[in-house]
């Protein structure tokens, strides 16, 4: 059976106070549409169908091919923005799922269930409900006396009566397409000129049909976003699922209140996250870690049993057993390789710091290749920019750079070969050679490990 999503997106959102479309919104990274366009995709055959109306261009750019879009306008109310999607779902498709792009936390199993419900049911209309003391706006399910959905009543024209009721519509549903194409010119028009895709409940009735509905027990799964207010309540919501799946899996969080992690991150098994750590992105994260407190990782890569301790790392690659801050900065292209030590104060950038490398504190290493074993002191600068581009510094395995040595590239410094503090490195250093002052200028050779065995 073909099932089809349409998302609902064409919505002013003129409470958010914003230039940003309201469905644009970040909810934990992500624009809240994301979530929603998720959800509906993992419940449905099609590819889905989304309704866009105000902030359209912006809205298409963001979605891309992940769904066909359609134009909305004017915007007349709910009803009429399901119909646009008809001349492109008429006979192409079986069930209709509708969801609201500012209902982030919807679920993809929740919506599976709704479409199951609606497969079993002999009538055109399945619904979302829940029961809620606390009913933000929703409109209210209308029952007979035997039980049965009879209608629903919007909150602005409820009796007080009907406002008493606790069964809320959630704004989801799924629909028999024949029947919902041929239902949607039936609706009435609203007092406020619009058009309601409620409506259909009362239409199904009238033409003798039973509406079935399903109960959500997660009253978080219904916060819609139509304020600032509701966006902080949605992140927090988002938050608190995802750092209890995280828990779930394996990983301490010290505090989750404190803890922010975005939806595309990995974390591995025994990894302890401290407090104020934000962890953003497709970032990685191995085994056995030790992360935070003040940490923000984005887009990196971190292998087991690091130490990352109130620092910030943007597009980097961690190797195992690496231990770095604090106020430690790893900018994109920054590789640390196993073993390595970055002291506090330490910034790396599209650079490789080789197995085993100690980085003293207040250094600066861009744009530079650094071997094994070496030893980084603490003030080292690579002067990588020559204000015309960005030049290369190497550093041979088991050299030993010494306090405050500047290295002005390109330039090259041989295997085991050592700087004085204070250096000023302007030419290739040999290997096995000590080089001081400012320019750097060699003072001796020195004695090759091997050759002092073999003495």
């Amino acid at each position: 059976m073909r099932v089809t999503s349409v998302l609902l997106a064409a919505g002013q959102g003129t409470r958010m106070k914003s230039g940003l479309p309201k469905v644009l919104h970040p909810i934990c990274g992500q624009p809240m549409i994301e979530y929603a366009l998720r959800a509906a995709w993992e419940a449905t055959t099609e590819l889905p169908v989304v309704v866009i109306g105000h902030g359209a261009e912006a809205v298409r750019q963001f979605l891309g091919e992940a769904a066909e879009c359609v134009v909305q306008e004017p915007q007349l109310g709910t009803a009429h923005a399901v119909q646009q999607a008809e001349p492109l779902l008429r006979g192409a498709t079986d069930l209709v799922l509708v969801t609201y792009a500012d209902m982030p936390l919807l679920r993809p199993e929740t919506l599976k269930r709704l479409v199951e419900t609606q497969r079993q049911n002999s009538g055109p209309i399945t619904l979302l409900t829940v029961f809620s003391a606390n009913p933000r706006g929703f409109g209210r399910i209308l029952r007979d006396e035997q039980g049965r959905i009879s209608g629903i009543v919007e909150e602005a024209v409820a009796s007080p009566e009907q406002l008493a009721i606790r069964e809320l519509n959630v704004g989801a549903y799924c629909f028999r397409a024949d029947w919902l194409w041929d239902a949607l010119p039936r609706i009435p028009i609203s007092p406020k000129g619009e058009y309601y895709l409620t409506d259909t409940v009362a239409l199904a009735v009238a033409d003798g049909f039973s509406v079935a509905s399903m109960v959500l027990e997660d009253w978080e799964e219904t916060i819609g976003v139509n304020t600032r207010i509701h966006l902080a309540e949605a992140e927090a919501a988002m938050r608190r699922r995802i750092n209890n799946e995280h828990m779930l899996a394996g990983v301490t969080l010290i505090d989750p209140a404190t803890t922010y992690i975005e939806p595309g991150v990995v974390i591995g098994q025994d990894t302890v996250i401290w407090p104020n750590t934000y962890l953003r992105g497709e970032t990685v994260i191995g085994r056995d870690c030790i992360i935070g407190p003040d940490t923000m990782i984005t887009d990196s890569t971190i292998g087991n049993a690091c130490m990352i301790l109130k620092s910030v790392l943007e597009g980097a690659v961690v190797e195992d057993h690496v231990d770095i801050g604090p106020f430690a900065r790893l900018r994109k292209g920054a590789h640390l390789c196993e073993g390595v030590h970055m002291g506090n104060f330490g910034e790396v950038k599209d650079s490789t710091l080789g197995p085993g490398v100690k980085m003293g504190h207040f250094s600066y290493i861009g744009n530079a290749t650094i071997g094994a074993n070496v030893n980084i002191g603490a003030g080292t600068i690579t002067c990588n920019y020559d204000g015309e581009r960005k030049n290369h510094t190497e550093i041979g395995d088991d050299a030993f750079i010494g306090s405050d040595t500047m290295l002005v590239a390109p330039v090259k410094v041989g295997a085991r070969a050592r700087t004085g503090a204070g250096a000023v490195v302007t030419k290739d250093v040999p290997p096995d050679t000590l080089v001081v002052g400012v320019p750097a200028r060699p003072l001796r050779k020195l004695t090759p490990p091997d050759a002092e065995s073999q003495s």
